[in-house]
């Protein structure tokens, strides 16, 4: 069974964290359960998720989904914008929900991050040269 899809195709945000995202070495898009998925040999981060709140799913259409530094977890879990997303969650994914003032810097630094995280590594090397 298809998932539908469940984002706009044209959403000014998609298309800023798309611009970031496929600049990554061989990194491409596909759509993954209905939402728009980044990777290279394995994905390293999707526009949008959902997450369960006393038993209801929230949506949150307008965000990314990544895997954190280790490191950088601590400050991520205190920063209200960030989320534990449903499946993904306990395997150390997090989310950032995003809107029109968002620091598109930061959201640079944690596709990175997650982008160095999942690559194999020739790939890093190619990003550091």
């Amino acid at each position: 069974m298809t998932h539908p899809r469940m984002y706009d195709p044209a959403d000014p945000l998609l298309g800023r964290v798309r611009d970031i995202a496929l600049a990554f070495p061989e990194a491409a898009e596909k759509e993954s359960h209905g939402r728009p998925a980044f990777f290279t040999k394995k994905v390293f981060a999707y526009y949008g998720g959902s997450t369960r709140v006393e038993g209801e799913w929230v949506a949150h259409d307008h965000a990314i989904v990544f895997v954190p530094d280790p490191e950088e977890r601590p400050a991520l879990d205190s920063d209200e914008r960030v989320w534990v997303p449903a499946y993904l969650g306990p395997y150390g994914w997090l989310g950032l929900d995003l809107d029109d003032e968002s620091d598109f810097e930061e959201v640079a630094e944690l596709l990175e991050v997650s982008y160095r995280m999942t690559a194999p590594s020739r790939l890093v090397a190619a990003l550091d040269d």
